[in-house]
């Protein structure tokens, strides 16, 4: 469904389409499980980014926007239907606070503009729990060691998400990376449950200890508790170079790169995952305070990536997915987790602070 709304007196009508989606199933940007995927928009919006403007906070205008933002983010949330907001660009590229919504506001609610910047009304739709598609192909074994990009779980539920990269630490060790909802089950998991390829999900709901290929490790705790706030949902598994590849099976961007980059709005990013494979989009937004809804509960997350594709970015198995620069460098961006339930709208942790919460860097080249 496509929507019109007014962005101030100076930008007439622009078509917006949708932000998350229902499918954030255990397992990041999506993960199937029976039942539900978790984390997802239902409806449709789109604020399209034109110039090829590509700027992040250390630009004056966008971390002006980012001040004002956090100043006016609680009284907005006040407003009726305003599930959060985030900082991007106008159509005609000025720097802008984006308001998101599970409806249309009804005309004066939200303003056009807070202390001379624009505001942009974005449509999300509801950000709830959403069945798992019959319609996904599941993805298969891999011979090992497996390549990132592709099905992974914990053995303890019958989900799938995605193997997002392989890490490693200062002593060496290395490990496999998803989100906590994929690999310790919204915190809910035991350390050194097995960890396996494809997710259990992807053996009919069958669990084959013969495919694990690591084992829980740590996890960043989603915090669910009213007042409280979340930035990452991410978790690793110990495996081996054996076991566990560091680049996406042929057809994907290869290797990621070891050096990592901050998401900018107007960015080319790409990712593979396991059930869209190869697919590229561009960073809409950054600073993004947003709700995202889980089977345990609603979980507020701030400082995220938004992601706009005209396809499908994303959809229920690419929870984890990597988000990476759409170049042959493939620079580590994003570590992906939820979406809406078209795909054009995907929500990413900043890598940085994901790889910090384990003091481990990107296994790449």
């Amino acid at each position: 469904m496509k929507n019109l709304f007014r962005v101030d007196r100076r930008v007439a009508l622009i078509t917006l389409l949708c932000l998350f989606s229902a499918a954030l199933l255990s397992g990041g940007i999506w993960y199937l499980r029976p039942g539900g995927a978790e984390a997802g928009i239902t409806k449709e919006s789109v604020v399209t980014v034109t110039g090829g403007a590509e700027l992040d906070e250390t630009n004056p205008g966008i971390a002006a926007a980012m001040s004002l933002r956090a100043r006016y983010h609680d009284t907005l949330m006040t407003l009726p239907h305003v599930l959060g907001t985030a900082v991007g660009l106008t159509a005609g590229a000025k720097p802008a606070i984006f308001v998101l919504t599970k409806e249309a506001p009804q005309p004066g609610l939200i303003p056009e503009s807070l202390e001379g910047t624009p505001v942009v009304a974005i449509v999300t739709g509801e950000i709830a729990a959403m069945p798992a598609s019959a319609a996904v192909n599941p993805a298969g074994y891999f011979a090992r060691p497996v390549p990132t990009g592709v099905s992974t779980g914990n053995i303890g539920e019958c989900l799938a998400g995605t193997i997002s990269a392989r890490v490693k630490d200062a002593h060496g060790k290395v490990y496999a990376l998803s989100n906590n909802h994929v690999f310790a089950l919204e915190n809910q998991a035991a350390a050194g449950s097995l960890v396996v390829q494809p997710g259990v999900y992807d053996t009919s709901c069958k669990v084959v200890a013969a495919d694990a290929i690591g084992t829980l490790t740590a996890y960043a705790p989603i915090h669910f508790a009213t007042g409280t706030t979340n930035t990452i949902d991410c978790a690793i598994a110990l495996s081996d170079t054996s076991r566990l590849g560091n680049a996406t099976p042929q057809g994907g961007y290869g290797k990621p790169a070891s050096a990592t980059v901050s998401a900018r709005i107007g960015q080319a990013v790409q990712k593979y995952g396991r059930t869209t494979a190869l697919t590229t989009g561009q960073v809409q937004a950054i600073n993004a305070t947003v709700q995202v809804s889980y089977s345990t509960g609603t979980a507020i997350f701030v400082n995220q990536i938004v992601v706009f594709s005209v396809g499908a970015f994303i959809q229920p198995g690419d929870s984890g997915s990597l988000l990476v620069t759409n170049n042959s460098a493939a620079n580590p961006v994003g570590l992906l987790f939820a979406g809406n339930s078209a795909g054009t709208y995907a929500i990413a942790n900043p890598i940085g602070p994901v790889l910090a919460a384990f003091s481990v860097t990107i296994d790449g080249k």
